[in-house]
């Protein structure tokens, strides 16, 4: 069983940077593909990014590609969600989610955080 804690949200004007971090409990966190997944209010869940186990391949939506960047610690059990020139349609609840396939579509995560809220204004 995993555990996931995000934090690091916050409001923060358009342009600027926030990095956010989902926390893990269990000792099989290492073993698992991360992702980051946004939900804005009126709007279905959409990927963000993905991680592989090792941290050697990593996957973006167009929409955030060369902006944000995600990464991994699995000596710390913590993957990180560097977020740069932020926009107004990034805000969002963020979620991190633990699964065994690790794609771009919610149901092929089973482990889910309670999700983080960025706002950015403009």
């Amino acid at each position: 069983q995993v555990q996931l804690v995000e934090s690091g949200g916050g409001l923060v004007q358009a342009g600027g940077s926030l990095r956010l971090s989902c926390a893990a409990s269990g000792r099989t966190f290492s073993s698992y593909p991360m992702g980051w997944f946004r939900q804005a209010p009126g709007k279905e869940r959409e990927f963000v990014t993905a991680i592989s186990w090792s941290g050697g391949s990593t996957y973006y939506a167009d929409s955030v590609k060369g902006r944000f960047t995600i990464s991994r610690n699995n000596a710390k059990n913590t993957v990180y969600l560097q977020m740069n020139r932020l926009k107004p349609e990034d805000t969002a609840v963020y979620y991190c989610a633990a699964g065994r396939l690790g794609g771009q579509y919610p149901y092929e995560y089973e482990h889910w955080g309670q999700g983080t809220q960025v706002t950015v204004s403009s």
